[in-house]
């Protein structure tokens, strides 16, 4: 897959991890669109790593778009942990 469809990826599966795990987060939609393109990335990554399967086949596929939304949930996650240690200090 391209770049462009990553970002259209990351875009989308940063919207769906911000309203699958709602609250409030600094930053804004870049942010939610970056953690979105990275989590896709890291997705694909650990579905190879961990489960031995291709996990980034295509655009269209639901393997990719799972691995694309676990992934952004899990950086989402870091995220608020990192950003509310600094927020309480």
């Amino acid at each position: 897959m391209g770049i462009i469809a990553w970002i259209l990826i990351g875009l989308f599966a940063g919207i769906i991890a911000k309203m699958l795990m709602p609250g409030k987060d600094p930053g804004g939609i870049i942010v939610t669109i970056l953690i979105g393109i990275a989590g896709g990335l890291l997705g694909g990554w650990l579905g190879k790593v961990i489960f031995g399967i291709d996990s980034i086949d295509g655009f269209f596929e639901i393997s990719t778009w799972i691995a694309a939304i676990v992934g952004s949930m899990i950086l989402l996650a870091l995220y608020r942990v990192i950003t509310g240690n600094r927020r309480h200090a």
